[in-house]
């Protein structure tokens, strides 16, 4: 991996320089750590997160023992060339404790319709008889897309009444079957989003 940046690891007398280490998706900041030039070569090499361990006086490649890697997906310096922002996804829990992280946050994007993408993914793998989500997808693209287009029809008829309720709640319905078509047809909503952002520069 080809990553080309300048860290001034003679900042610090121990040659180490911080490096917050973020959820690649979530955008969740999972924990913190420590590298000196050695592990930041060992993470672009292997592409998996290593720092330098103090109290072991060593590399130490996040997951050795445990399997919970960090892998990586890209790093950046700050303006002052001493402190990297890392961003990676975790394979596992990523505190010792077993907690998604080292604050014992959950890791899940703040942005609700990026958690609901992520449930949609978790629950396309169980089975069809256990998952409303999965029995629709084991139906292929048609079906999938066949919803859609009923709960837009839905949503254009309850727009015309002024029942509240009822239309947020087809507005929901619309909402979440689109993004189970977007699962279908393996797209993610981040490129629907960078699709509009690309308009809206124009």
């Amino acid at each position: 991996m080809s990553i080309d940046i300048k860290v001034d690891f003679e900042k610090y007398a121990d040659g180490l320089v911080p490096a917050v280490i973020q959820d690649a998706k979530t955008s969740k900041v999972l924990m913190l750590g420590f590298m000196n030039e050695a592990a930041l070569a060992e993470t672009k090499s292997i592409g998996k997160v290593t720092f330098y361990s103090r109290s072991k006086q060593r590399l130490w490649t996040k997951g050795e023992e445990s399997g919970n890697f960090l892998l990586l997906e890209s790093i950046v310096i700050d303006c002052d060339n001493d402190t990297l922002l890392i961003k990676a996804n975790p394979v596992g829990p990523v505190c010792h404790t077993g907690a998604d992280t080292c604050w014992n946050e959950k890791n899940e994007s703040s942005d609700f319709l990026f958690y609901l993408e992520e449930i949609i993914e978790q629950r396309s793998k169980a089975a069809p008889e256990t998952s409303y989500t999965a029995k629709m997808l084991a139906k292929g693209i048609n079906k999938v897309a066949q919803k859609v287009g009923e709960e837009a029809v839905e949503l254009v008829i309850e727009a015309k009444d002024n029942d509240k309720d009822l239309f947020l709640g087809e507005a929901a319905d619309l909402l979440f079957h689109y993004l189970l078509l977007l699962k279908a047809k393996d797209y993610k909503l981040h490129e629907v989003l960078d699709v509009l952002q690309s308009r809206h520069k124009k």
